[in-house]
C-alpha cells in the first residue's frame, strides 16, 4: 500500500467516530424493546471477546484462529443487529466480516494498515452499541463501510477516499462518556448522595465463585471433622500419659522395695559403708526407672504443647469459618435479584394471553420488591409464565360469564411475594371460576389414572392436574389443551427443593402457593439413616419428627396424628427400594413428618441423625430424572449423600392401583417438536417465540455439539439450523444426522445469511430440506415450517 495511507486511515476514522449527532434521540417506535435489550447485552459480550481476538491478531498477523474468531463474532453480531432492527450496526458488521472472509480466502492481505482499520471498525461498533443503549441516534458510517469493501475487493485505499470533511461540515465531537464529580462543581454533600459505582460481571463467573465458596465450606467441614478427630486423639493421649505416670510410680516403688529386700537377705555380707541404693549393681535398674519417668514427663509436655496448638488451630478455624460464612453470604447477596425484574415480562405474557382469549385481565402485585436467587428466578420464569397463561385460559371467565356470575368484567390475577425464614413464598391466584373437580375426575378416569369406584379427597383430585399430559381442555389452543405445563411446574418446584399447594373454591378462584428456597447453593437439611445409607431431606418440607410403636407400623396402621393433622404412614426403606426400616436399638420407630401441598406423610426411618447446613451439588440429568432425587451433598469425610424429595416418592407409593385398562379416548394431536440451533442468543429467542406462538414445542441449542447432546434424549421433528457456529457448524451437524439411522429422518431447514448458490447447493447435497436467508419474515418462516410438518396454517 502507499506509504502515506496510515495518515489517511487515521483521518477517516477520526471523521467517522465523530459523525453521530450527540443530541438526536434513537427512534425505537418500530422496534421490540425487549429484543433490542437482549441484542445490546449480547453485543457487549461479543465485542469484548472480539477485542481479545483482535489483540491476538495484532501480535500474530499470520495466525488463522483470531481471524476465524473475529468472523464468528461479527457474523453473530450482524445477525442479532438485523433481527433487532439496528441495521446500521448490521451493515458495518457485514462489511467487516466480508473483508475478513477475503483475507481468510487469501483474496487480499491484512497488513498493519488493515489491522488498524479493523480496530477502528470495532471501536466504531463499540461506540454505536453504547449510543443505542443510551437511546441516542447513530449515523450510517458509509465511508468506513466503503473502506472495508475496497479492501475486500483487493483494492488499496486511496488517500482521497479518506480525506476528512471540511471543518465547517464536521459535526461536533462527542462529550466524554464520564466526567469526575469534582469537575462538575458538585459539593461534598451532592457527592455521599451520588449512586455507588457498579461492576458488571458474567453470571457464569459469579456462579463459579459461589461454587468455590461452597467448596471452601465443604473443606472447612472436613477440617473441622479432622480437627475433632485430632482432639479426640489428644484426649486419648492424655489418658494414656496418665496411665503411664501411674505405672511408673508403681515401678519405682517396686524397684526400691526389691533393693531393700535384697539388702536385708544379704545381711552383713555386704559393705556396711554404702547404702543399698548407692551400690552400682542396683543403680542400672534405678536409672532406667528414673529415665522412664523423665520420658513420661516429656510426653506430658509434648501433649500440652500439642493441646495448646490444637486450641490455636480451633481459634483460627473459627475465625476462618466466620470469614468464609461472610464471603459466602456476600456472594449469595450478589446473586439476589428483585422479583420486580420479572414483572414487565409477566405483564406482557398476561396481556398476550388475554388478547388471545378475548378476556379482560389485570395483574396485581404485592411485595414484588422481594429478592430471589438469580438461578431460582430464572428457573421459575417459564413455570410462572405458564401459570399466568393457565389462569387466563382455565380460570378467568369471559366478560359475559363474569357478568352473569355477578363479577366485574375484568378478571384479576394476583402475585404476592414474601419471605418466611429461609424460604421465598410466591402466591399466584385468580378470581376466576376455580378448578372444575368434576371435569378433572372425568378426564382422570378416561386416562385410567383413577378407578371409577375410587374415593378421592379434594386434595387428591386437585393434585391430578400435575400428572404429565393431563388437561381438561376439550380442544388444543394456543394456551391450553396440550397437557404440558403444570406437570413441568410441579417438577421444577420439586427440583428446586420447594413445595406447591393448591387452594380453590368453586366460582371464586384458585390460588397456588409456591415455597422456594431463597438460594440453591446452600440449604438446611435433616439427615436420616436407612440401614447403612444416609439420606438428606430439605428442611423446608419437614414439619417435625415423631415416634411410633413398632406394632402400629407392622399392623398396617395408615395414619399418624400430629398438630391436629393426619399424616399417612410410609416406610422410607420401601420408598427408596431399600430394606424396610427396623430402627435397631430404638424402642420406637423414628418418624420424619413431611408436608408438601396437600400431602402429609409420616416416614419411618432407622435413625434421625440431625440437621445441618449443606452445599447442594447437581447430580446430572441421568440421576436427576429419577423421581425423588433433588441433588447430592459432600460430607466432611468426603462421602456423598443423596438429597431426597420425599413427596413424589410418597405420592407414587400411595397411588391407587391402575390395573384396570383405560377406556378408549379420542386421539389428540401430538405437538410437533422443533429444535432451533444457532449460536446467537437473539436468534434463538426470537425464533423460539415465533414458533411457540404457533403452538409448536421448541428446543434450542447453541451449536452442533450441543444439539447432538440434546438429541440423545429427544429427537425433534424439525430442525432450524444455522451454518456458522463454534465447535461444530451446520454442515457438519447435518452430515452427522443424515449418517445416523436414529436422526436421518429429522427434517432440516437451514436459516443463514449465506445465501450464495454455492452454500445453498452444498446444503441440498447434504439432504437439507429447505434453505432460508436471514433476516427472515415470520410468514415465510411459518409457511415453510407448516409445509414441512404438514400442518395447516392457524387461520386457514
Amino acid at each position: 500500500m502507499p506509504a502515506g495511507i496510515d495518515a489517511a486511515v487515521a483521518a477517516l476514522l477520526a471523521r467517522v467516530l465523530a459523525s453521530d449527532d450527540p443530541d438526536e434521540p434513537f427512534d425505537t417506535s418500530r422496534l421490540d424493546i425487549e429484543l433490542l435489550d437482549i441484542f445490546l447485552e449480547e453485543s457487549g459480550d461479543l465485542l469484548d471477546h472480539a477485542d481479545t481476538a483482535l489483540t491476538q491478531l495484532r501480535e500474530s498477523p499470520d495466525s488463522r484462529e483470531p481471524l476465524i474468531a473475529l468472523q464468528r463474532d461479527l457474523h453473530t453480531l450482524k445477525g442479532g443487529a438485523r433481527m433487532a432492527g439496528v441495521f446500521t450496526i448490521g451493515e458495518l458488521g457485514h462489511a467487516m466480516e466480508s473483508m475478513l472472509e477475503a483475507v481468510v480466502e487469501q483474496r487480499c492481505e491484512l497488513d498493519r494498515t488493515g489491522i488498524g482499520l479493523l480496530e477502528g471498525g470495532f471501536d466504531r461498533l463499540h461506540a454505536m452499541v453504547t449510543r443505542v443503549a443510551e437511546r441516542r441516534a447513530i449515523d450510517m458510517p458509509q465511508a468506513l463501510i466503503d473502506a472495508f469493501n475496497a479492501l475486500a475487493r483487493g483494492r488499496p485505499l486511496l488517500a482521497a477516499e479518506a480525506t476528512p470533511e471540511p471543518a465547517a461540515a464536521q459535526k461536533p465531537e462527542l462529550a466524554p462518556l464520564s466526567t469526575p464529580i469534582n469537575d462538575l462543581g458538585a459539593d461534598d454533600d451532592t457527592a455521599i448522595r451520588a449512586p455507588q459505582e457498579q461492576v458488571r460481571i458474567r453470571a457464569d463467573l459469579l456462579d463459579r465463585l459461589v461454587n468455590y465458596a461452597g467448596e471452601v465450606a465443604i473443606y472447612r467441614a472436613r477440617l473441622e471433622q479432622q480437627l475433632g478427630a485430632f482432639r479426640s486423639a489428644m484426649n486419648e493421649m492424655e489418658q494414656t500419659n496418665t496411665r503411664l505416670r501411674d505405672q511408673l510410680r508403681r515401678l519405682e516403688i517396686e524397684t526400691e522395695a526389691q533393693i531393700i529386700a535384697r539388702y536385708q537377705r544379704e545381711g552383713d555380707a555386704g559393705d556396711a559403708s554404702f547404702d543399698p541404693l548407692e551400690l552400682d549393681r542396683f543403680s542400672t535398674l534405678q536409672q532406667l526407672s528414673r529415665a522412664l519417668g523423665e520420658s513420661a514427663a516429656d510426653m506430658t509436655s509434648l501433649q500440652q504443647t500439642l493441646d495448646d496448638l490444637t486450641r490455636q488451630y480451633e481459634t483460627l478455624l473459627l475465625q476462618q469459618s466466620r470469614v468464609s460464612s461472610d464471603l459466602q453470604e456476600g456472594l449469595m447477596r450478589t446473586r439476589m435479584v428483585p422479583f420486580d425484574a420479572l414483572v414487565p415480562r409477566l405483564r406482557r405474557v398476561l396481556r398476550q394471553a388475554a388478547s388471545d382469549t378475548g378476556k379482560q385481565v389485570q395483574l396485581k402485585l404485592d411485595g414484588s420488591q422481594g429478592e430471589l436467587d438469580r438461578n431460582v428466578l430464572e428457573r421459575m420464569t417459564a413455570p410462572l409464565e405458564h401459570m399466568l397463561r393457565n389462569a387466563v385460559a382455565h380460570g378467568i371467565e369471559s366478560p359475559e360469564r363474569r357478568r352473569e356470575a355477578g363479577k366485574g368484567e375484568e378478571g384479576t390475577v394476583r402475585i404476592a411475594v414474601r419471605r418466611e425464614g429461609s424460604e421465598v413464598v410466591l402466591e399466584i391466584g385468580d378470581d376466576g371460576s376455580g378448578l372444575d373437580r368434576g371435569a378433572i375426575r372425568r378426564r382422570a378416569e378416561e386416562r385410567g389414572l383413577v378407578r371409577t369406584d375410587a374415593v378421592l379427597s379434594d386434595g387428591d383430585l386437585d393434585a391430578l392436574i400435575f400428572e404429565p399430559g393431563f388437561s381438561t381442555a376439550d380442544e388444543v389452543s394456543r394456551l391450553a389443551g396440550r397437557g404440558v405445563g403444570m406437570d413441568v411446574v410441579a417438577s421444577e418446584v420439586r427440583q428446586l427443593g420447594g413445595s406447591l399447594d393448591i387452594s380453590t373454591r368453586r366460582g371464586q378462584g384458585t390460588s397456588f402457593t409456591l415455597r422456594l428456597p431463597q438460594t440453591l447453593a446452600v440449604t438446611q437439611a435433616v439427615f436420616v439413616r436407612i440401614g447403612e445409607t444416609q439420606f438428606a431431606v430439605p428442611i423446608a418440607s419437614v414439619r417435625g419428627v415423631g415416634r411410633i410403636e413398632r406394632d402400629r407400623l407392622a399392623s398396617g396402621d395408615a395414619s399418624y396424628s400430629y398438630g391436629g393433622e393426619e399424616y399417612a404412614l410410609h416406610d422410607l426403606g420401601l420408598l427408596v427400594g431399600h430394606a424396610p426400616a427396623r430402627a435397631d436399638g430404638h424402642l420406637q420407630m423414628p418418624l420424619l413428618l413431611v408436608r408438601s401441598g396437600e400431602l402429609r406423610a409420616a416416614v419411618a426411618v432407622d435413625e434421625i441423625i440431625g440437621s445441618r447446613e449443606i452445599v447442594v451439588k447437581p447430580v446430572g440429568p441421568q440421576v436427576a430424572s429419577i423421581p425423588g432425587i433433588f441433588g447430592a451433598t459432600i460430607m466432611g469425610d468426603g462421602s456423598v449423600v443423596v438429597i431426597l424429595d420425599v413427596a413424589p416418592l410418597a405420592r407414587r407409593h400411595a397411588v391407587l392401583p391402575r390395573d384396570t385398562a383405560p377406556e378408549p379416548q379420542a386421539e389428540r394431536r401430538r405437538v410437533p417438536l422443533v429444535m432451533v440451533v444457532d449460536d446467537s442468543v437473539t436468534m434463538r429467542k426470537v425464533t423460539g417465540r415465533v414458533l411457540e406462538r404457533h403452538n409448536l414445542e421448541v428446543l434450542t441449542a447453541k451449536d452442533g455439539i450441543d444439539a447432538l447432546e440434546r438429541m440423545e434424549e429427544r429427537v425433534p421433528d424439525l430442525m432450524l439450523l444455522d451454518i456458522e457456529m463454534p465447535r461444530m457448524d451446520g454442515y457438519e451437524l447435518a452430515r452427522q444426522m443424515k449418517a445416523d439411522p436414529r436422526l436421518r429422518d429429522v427434517l432440516i431447514m437451514m436459516i443463514t445469511s449465506r445465501t450464495g448458490e454455492k452454500h445453498r447447493q452444498r446444503a441440498f447435497d447434504l439432504g437439507v430440506d429447505r434453505y432460508l436467508g436471514k433476516p427472515y419474515q415470520e410468514p415465510e418462516l411459518m409457511r415453510n415450517v407448516h409445509e414441512l410438518l404438514k400442518v395447516s396454517h392457524g387461520r386457514e
